[in-house]
């Protein structure tokens, strides 16, 4: 059995996952909980935010994230993928950085208009 804290909502139940029980949970106060405590045993995933370097000295970073979750053991390299770009302005909120992130379909993309 494995203990969590289901970081879903801000309730932060605390989760006790049975992995011999076909990933049973209990302790949950919704679904969603026992929805992320089964598959932070089978697959964890992850929403990676960052930022971006800019060519413009007035707004020298660019929020970015990924457009969905990606497997969380490739949080790092994602971010390392983030080193080396140079956004030219203009920048608009939803611009595709890096597309289809290691084949998951999974985008970086821009929090931030800028102008």
């Amino acid at each position: 059995m494995t203990e969590l804290i289901c970081i879903t909502c801000p309730r932060g139940c605390h989760l006790t996952v049975d992995e011999d029980n076909d990933y049973a949970v209990t302790g949950n106060a919704c679904p969603r909980g026992a929805v992320y405590g089964r598959n932070e045993l089978k697959n964890p995933v992850r929403v990676v935010t960052s930022t971006v370097r800019t060519n413009l000295e007035t707004e020298p970073r660019c929020p970015v994230k990924t457009n969905g979750a990606i497997p969380k053991g490739k949080m790092f390299e994602a971010m390392r993928l983030l080193d080396d770009i140079v956004l030219e302005v203009p920048i608009e909120t939803g611009q595709v950085i890096i597309p289809d992130l290691f084949g998951t379909g999974i985008d970086f993309v821009s929090c931030k208009t800028i102008k």
